[in-house]
């Protein structure tokens, strides 16, 4: 079996539907399994389903005080995604 290892420690990680289940779960086991990371989460917030739900989670998510940001955006908007690589410059995006 292949085992690949890849620090995340002083990256920046991209997080697309940061404030669904999954996302949201991700971003808070990021922060809980390194120290040193920046998580740029975006998220439309469309109402697929309960948005009361996501900005739970969201609120979760910036109550652990870690670095932290979030854009209410769309993965779909190049402009928006443009900006946010040439800002932000992330390592890894999941």
């Amino acid at each position: 079996m292949l085992e690949h290892n890849i620090s995340l420690e002083g990256k920046t990680v991209l997080v697309t539907g940061a404030a669904g289940f999954i996302g949201s779960n991700l971003v808070v086991r990021l922060f809980k399994d390194v120290k040193n990371i920046k998580v740029i989460g975006i998220d439309s917030m469309n109402d697929y389903y309960d948005v009361n739900l996501k900005k739970e989670r969201l609120s979760r998510i910036e109550a652990l005080g870690r670095d932290w940001t979030f854009i209410k955006d769309s993965i779909a908007n190049k402009a928006c995604i443009d900006q946010v690589f040439a800002e932000y410059k992330p390592s890894v995006v999941v």
